[in-house]
């Protein structure tokens, strides 16, 4: 098992202690998920995604009323991610549903779980647990400038069906659509520390696509 399967490994154990899970069906949904996050059409919502989002809300933890739950979240928010659809976040949301019901999680962990996922189709967060989980899914919006960039051209790869132009616009509006929020994280810490680099990423990735923008 590689080192980054390791540290996953040891986090998925972290989460279930605080639930009676039987070992074995506990390995299998790992795995599936390992499976799920190393598909070859997955170039940013990989498995450094899942840890890099798992590594955030442990430092916004104590934020969090349901810490297990916000993680569960985590690691199922894009288990299913295909770009040519729309109902990404429905179906990663009823596939969590059925693999912490076969670990027997309590119902009500499994309908918050659940709730948490879909609300990463259009980051809106109505309790504390879903804005710890948005802020930690858009982290990466506050990167160093190089990495920011390695994870513009990531998107783009996994978008690579959509021609020059459409995504050009496609992508802008939606980086356009953050800058015009109140603000981008949430949570006070993240306010504090990621707001104004995040969108200054932004702005950078909006003046770059159009100044590469290809027509015809």
């Amino acid at each position: 098992m590689q080192t980054a399967e390791n540290f996953l490994y040891y986090q998925w154990q972290q989460t279930l202690q605080n639930f009676p899970v039987n070992k074995t069906s506990a390995n299998q949904v790992f795995t599936h998920l390992i499976q799920a996050y190393s598909s070859p059409n997955r170039h940013y919502h990989t498995l450094k995604h899942i840890s890099c989002v798992l590594q955030t809300i442990q430092t916004l933890g104590t934020y969090t009323q349901d810490l297990p739950g916000v993680e569960l979240a985590a690691w199922f928010h894009d288990v299913i991610y295909d770009t040519q659809a729309q109902d990404n976040e429905e179906k990663s949301s009823d596939y969590a549903g059925e693999a912490l019901q076969s670990l027997g999680i309590p119902l009500s962990c499994i309908n918050k779980v659940k709730r948490l996922i879909l609300s990463t189709k259009h980051h809106q967060a109505d309790d504390i647990d879903s804005q710890v989980l948005l802020d930690a899914d858009l982290a990466i919006l506050a990167t160093h400038p190089v990495d920011y960039q390695e994870y513009a051209h990531a998107i783009r790869q996994e978008y690579a069906w959509v021609s020059e132009i459409d995504y050009v616009q496609g992508r802008t509006r939606v980086l356009e659509k953050f800058l015009q929020r109140q603000r981008i994280y949430f949570t006070p810490l993240m306010y504090e520390v990621a707001e104004e680099s995040a969108r200054a990423n932004l702005q950078a990735e909006i003046r770059y696509l159009m100044s590469n923008q290809i027509y015809g």
